[in-house]
């Protein structure tokens, strides 16, 4: 039987790192219950280095004892870690920067010292934690030979799972699959792909992943993030289910539901268009595809709004045709001659370019009111 993939949301800690983004311990906590309740697999809730406030918070979301494995984000630095330990949590991930770019031109050190830092912080993580996830900082702009020193000194070192970070988002699928075949080639432990939508390929970026034989992602709600913001829980778990006949623990059903939560508490509209939670992603307006919906969905969606808590509607524009018009007023059973339908057409038409947005069906009938 194939092993699932699982879901690592770090919405509460990577998402909260998008601008003007903070959220306070209720919202945290909303979050993180639903997102448990749908079946995620992981929550990385938090930097407890940041504040001693931090700490409390994530303290407190420990102690809901939640059913999904909880760990915070750490540098590989020991003071990091040691406020980690005081929240009581299960995990930690340890962040250790891979490629020259960042090891030279951030930390002003060598190779050496990142593989020392990197061994001294899993062995004190190993006496207090059950589970640690090695972060791979810019891994997409590593040397592949320091990479591979990397995985096998962490591998010896015992940790549980590596997390691969494309961190500024230039990958593309093609180079993801490649580059990470070759990695899961030398690795002995499961392997978790981190993407940023710099790009605006952090999905696709995140299906070439697993394809190249990775078990973990990294998601945020609504893909919010730092810059462009990172791979979106959504867009990934539906590509998971139907483009790769994947299996997951989420409930596919709370993703519209977390999505509206995660736009109210960060004051973020989502845009219409978004994937899978937008306002018209499935809404019909051409003529040609309300027909076709009415026959049989598939003809114009690859699954059914309501594997996702949505619903088909149809909304009316300059597309949307004679026909259309006709079958929405005759299941209101009003019937029209033809000169006054196609004066409808041209109030309808005119109604649209005014309002600059699809008409509903409520819009449609008071033009006929008022005919």
């Amino acid at each position: 039987m194939e092993q699932r993939v699982l879901l690592c949301d770090t919405t509460l800690r990577d998402g909260e790192q998008a601008p003007g983004v903070a959220f306070g311990l209720m919202e945290k906590e909303m979050i993180a219950r639903a997102l448990a309740d749908a079946g995620i697999d992981e929550l990385e809730v938090g930097v407890p280095a940041m504040s001693e406030s931090e700490v409390l918070t994530i303290s407190q979301l420990v102690a809901l004892h939640l059913p999904v494995r909880l760990i915070t984000w750490n540098r590989a630095v020991l003071s990091d870690l040691q406020a980690s330990y005081r929240t009581g949590i299960e995990g930690v991930a340890i962040s250790i920067p891979t490629s020259d770019q960042q090891i030279n031109h951030k930390l002003k050190k060598d190779r050496t010292w990142v593989l020392d830092q990197m061994g001294q912080c899993i062995l004190d993580a190993k006496k207090e934690v059950g589970y640690i996830v090695l972060g791979l900082e810019d891994a997409s702009r590593a040397d592949f030979r320091f990479l591979t020193e990397i995985i096998l000194e962490a591998q010896k070192l015992g940790v549980d799972r590596m997390r691969f970070a494309d961190t500024v988002g230039i990958l593309e699928p093609l180079k993801v699959f490649f580059t990470l075949q070759d990695i899961v080639g030398i690795s002995n432990i499961p392997l978790e792909f981190h993407a940023h939508n710099d790009l605006g390929m952090a999905t696709a970026n995140s299906l070439a992943a697993v394809q190249a034989g990775f078990k973990a992602l990294s998601v945020t709600v609504g893909g919010i993030g730092e810059r462009a913001g990172n791979a979106s829980l959504e867009e990934v778990a539906v590509a998971l289910k139907y483009t790769l006949n994947k299996t997951m623990r989420l409930d596919l059903k709370r993703l519209n539901s977390m999505g509206l939560m995660v736009s109210l508490a960060t004051d973020r509209k989502i845009p219409r268009a978004k994937p899978i939670i937008g306002g018209d992603v499935f809404t019909h307006t051409s003529s040609i595809h309300i027909d076709g919906i009415q026959k049989d969905f598939a003809n114009y969606q690859s699954y059914p709004p309501e594997s996702v808590g949505r619903q088909h509607s149809t909304s009316f524009g300059k597309y949307s045709g004679r026909k259309t018009i006709l079958r929405l007023l005759k299941s209101r059973g009003v019937e029209f001659d033809q000169d006054t339908i196609d004066k409808l057409l041209i109030k309808i038409l005119h109604q649209t370019h005014l309002l600059q947005r699809p008409m509903n069906e409520e819009d449609i009938l008071r033009i006929v009111v008022n005919a």
